[in-house]
């Protein structure tokens, strides 16, 4: 009972502190690419409320993570832990998306950054790219010179009119050396906030069904957790798995592989059904799984711990 207590306070925890870290982190960075933009006026900071959903699958993955790995080291009951991180993580996200969805009508509860001021000469570069304003950064139509790979120099006194021939050119930022995997992390997590806000938009019954079955994947992955007797090395396997689920949810939201997984089925199974039923399939299996090895390793499936020492 209080390996139940304590796992309960440690996701309520979880969710709620690594949610305001990640909105806290994606509006300060929201900030730093704005500033890293000339003319920032055109390219205020990022709303809250859209950060806040963003950083919404983010949360979840994490605070599942870190509850699996918590359950298995408090020794809670395997059967115990799932449910209950089941339970907690569905009453949570669907808190944030429902009290998220409510808030659509405020303000923003934080203003656009100021603009940023530069003196003459500022350098902006994307990639091979580069861009040197002749005058202040506020100027938005001041002369500029330009080089593009492979072309001389363009000097521009006024980057419009009838004549200029890059008029098409995009407000250029300070160099990205952001690394790839980020990028794609940052991709599918923003991805899978979509579809999320996409179905509850539509109905609850969609809203329901995809957290449930995703939430139900992710917890039934806790024999991750047991592999070895190095917890922060079943951690780091866990994080690798998860980024697998990660991309298989991207994967299965692709209205092509929708049609395809659709066409195996009865036509009585609605669409929005299909990446749920993927999900409950994949997580009853790995449930099954973890039955079965406790019963050949001649553990009982619920006892205590679920581990043979």
């Amino acid at each position: 009972m209080k390996n139940f207590a304590r796992l309960i306070l440690f996701f309520s925890l979880s969710f709620i502190i690594l949610y305001i870290i990640a909105i806290l982190f994606g509006v300060l960075s929201s900030w730093i690419d704005a500033a890293r933009i000339v003319p920032l006026s055109e390219r205020p900071g990022g709303d809250p409320m859209e950060i806040a959903w963003r950083v919404l699958p983010i949360v979840l993955y994490l605070s599942i993570l870190l509850s699996l790995s918590y359950s298995v080291r408090g020794d809670t009951s395997t059967p115990v832990s799932i449910i209950t991180i089941i339970v907690l993580a569905v009453i949570f996200t669907a808190g944030g998306s429902l009290g998220l969805s409510r808030t659509g009508f405020l303000k923003p509860a934080l203003r656009p950054v100021a603009p940023v001021q530069a003196r003459p000469g500022l350098v902006l570069s994307q990639r091979d790219n580069i861009m040197v304003l002749l005058r202040e950064s506020s100027d938005i139509r001041g002369p500029r010179v330009v080089s593009l790979p492979g072309q001389p120099l363009i000097y521009q006194e006024k980057p419009i009119g009838p004549n200029n021939t890059i008029l098409n050119l995009p407000d250029l930022p300070f160099s990205d050396e952001t690394p790839w995997f980020v990028h794609s992390l940052n991709i599918d997590f923003s991805l899978s906030a979509r579809e999320i806000k996409n179905r509850l938009d539509e109905n609850y019954y969609s809203y329901f069904a995809y957290i449930f079955s995703l939430i139900l994947l992710l917890a039934a992955l806790r024999f991750i957790m047991e592999l070895s007797q190095w917890h922060l090395a079943n951690l780091f396997l866990g994080a690798l798995v998860f980024r697998l689920v990660l991309t298989l949810e991207t994967f299965l939201n692709m209205r092509e592989i929708n049609v395809l997984i659709g066409s195996f089925l009865t036509e009585k199974v609605p669409a929005m059904l299909i990446t749920p039923l993927v999900f409950c399939a994949l997580g009853i299996l790995v449930i099954i799984y973890t039955l079965l090895t406790r019963i050949a390793r001649k553990v009982g499936p619920w006892s205590k711990g679920g581990r043979n020492e």
